[in-house]
């Protein structure tokens, strides 16, 4: 699926949202992210960008998304939660919100 500029720093925004919900980063996260960049094309020089985008700004970039692109998300959100080998209620909570904020 390709996602645009505006599209990959907003996921990638996400993404860590759901890594750092926890208040802990395991190696299977962070594996994961690196793996998830690639999977959406995106590029390291713009990883500041994404990270420092503002958590709203970046729902309403994800809510013009269509809804093959927004399923996409929640799969890919689903399966950061998991990397650890455990799914954490303030994970599970944040991303029902993400999908909610954005019309699924």
């Amino acid at each position: 699926m390709e996602f645009n500029l505006a599209e990959k720093l907003a996921i990638i925004r996400m993404i860590d949202s759901v890594i750092i919900v926890d208040d802990v980063i395991h190696e299977g996260e962070i594996s994961l992210f690196k793996q998830l960049i690639h999977y959406i094309g995106f590029e390291d020089n713009f990883l500041f960008h994404a990270k420092n985008l503002d958590f709203q700004e970046a729902l309403l970039m994800l809510k013009e998304m269509c809804p093959e692109k927004k399923k996409a998300l929640g799969e890919i959100l689903q399966e950061v939660s998991e990397a650890d080998g455990f799914v954490h209620q303030k994970e599970i909570l944040l991303i029902e919100n993400i999908m909610s904020s954005i019309g699924v």
